[in-house]
C-alpha cells in the first residue's frame, strides 16, 4: 500500500490554482531555496528528538525512528518547527492514497480540484499517479505545483492525469540559480519547454528580488519569451515573511516594491508573455 509523508492539507484555497481547490502539500523538497517561506517542509524527519521535548503540550513522542504527532494534544505553537535543526516537522502525517482521497471528498462538493504542492510534490510521483486517478473518479481537475525537478518528459503517466502544472523559474543563470536554491536550472528549463510543447504548462512563475537587477531581467526575459500568450506568467514580489533569519540578509530584509516589479511584468508583457502580471 502505497503511502505519502503529507505536511498539511487545505480543504479550501483559491490561490493554488484556478477556481476553489483542495490543496495537499507533500514533505521534502531536494531544493534549498534561501527565500523559501515553508522551510520546514524541506527535510524529513531524522528522530533526533530536539522537538520532543520543547512541545509544551506533551504532543510528540519518539517512534519508529522519528518524531511521533499527536494531533488532538498539539495546539499548533509551532515550537517544534522552530526548535528542528533539520529544517524539518514532526506534524507530518504518512498518509495512503485512501486517506488523502477521504480528506478531498470532504470538500468534493466545494471544490474545481486539486492541487499538489509541497515541499515538492513530484517526489511521491507514484503516489500522485494513483492520487490523480481517484480524484478524477470525482470529476475534479489535478494539478501540480512544482520547482521543475522531476523530468517530466520521462515518466509522461504524471501528466496524463495532471491538467496543468505550475512551475517555478527560479533563475536561468546557473551560477545565481545555484546561490538561491542549491541547485542548477537546467531540469526546470529543460521542464518549461516540454509542458509548453505537451499544453500542459498552467502557469510559470518568477519571484523578484529587490536590487537585483540584472538577475531578475534575465530570469524574466528568458521565461516571457519562451511562455508567449500560453499560460499565466506570475512575477513575483519577494517577501521576507517566513524567510529563515540567516538568509534573510543575503535577499533583503524589505519586500521589492510593487513599482519594481510592476516593471518586469511590463516587461514580460512587450516580449510577448501577454499574460503577465504581478503578485
Amino acid at each position: 500500500m502505497k503511502t505519502a509523508p503529507v505536511n498539511k492539507i487545505i480543504p479550501f484555497s483559491n490561490v493554488d490554482g484556478p477556481g476553489n481547490r483542495t490543496s495537499i502539500f507533500f514533505q521534502g523538497c531536494p531544493f534549498n531555496c534561501l527565500f523559501c517561506h515553508n522551510p520546514e517542509t524541506i527535510n524529513l524527519c531524522v528522530g533526533c528528538g530536539d522537538c520532543v521535548a520543547g512541545c509544551p503540550a506533551g504532543a510528540l513522542s519518539l517512534g519508529e525512528g522519528r518524531a511521533l504527532w499527536d494531533s488532538k494534544a498539539c495546539v499548533q505553537c509551532d515550537a517544534c518547527i522552530r526548535t528542528c535543526p533539520h529544517g524539518a516537522s514532526p506534524k507530518v502525517r504518512w498518509m495512503t492514497v485512501e486517506e488523502v482521497l477521504r480528506e478531498v471528498k470532504r470538500s468534493a462538493p466545494y471544490i474545481d480540484g486539486v492541487t499538489t504542492s509541497g515541499g515538492e510534490c513530484t517526489l511521491q510521483n507514484e503516489f500522485l499517479i494513483e492520487l490523480f486517478g481517484e480524484v478524477k473518479k470525482l470529476g475534479k481537475t489535478c494539478l501540480i505545483d512544482s520547482n521543475g525537478s522531476f523530468d517530466f518528459e520521462k515518466d509522461p503517466r504524471v501528466l496524463a492525469v495532471c491538467d496543468g502544472v505550475m512551475l517555478d523559474v527560479k533563475a536561468v543563470e546557473p551560477a545565481w540559480c545555484r546561490r538561491l536554491t542549491g541547485r542548477g536550472p537546467e531540469m526546470p528549463l529543460k521542464n518549461l519547454d516540454y509542458l509548453l510543447r505537451a499544453g500542459k504548462l498552467q502557469e510559470a512563475r518568477t519571484v523578484i528580488f529587490p536590487g537585483r537587477d540584472a538577475e531578475n531581467e534575465e530570469t524574466v526575459r528568458y521565461t516571457a519569451r519562451r511562455v508567449g500568450g500560453a499560460c499565466d506568467y506570475k512575477i513575483i514580489r519577494y517577501r521576507p515573511y517566513g524567510v529563515r533569519e540567516a538568509y534573510r540578509g543575503m535577499l533583503g530584509e524589505y519586500e521589492t516594491e510593487a513599482d519594481y516589479a510592476e516593471k518586469y511584468a511590463l516587461m514580460a508583457r512587450e516580449l510577448g508573455a501577454s499574460r503577465a502580471y504581478v503578485v
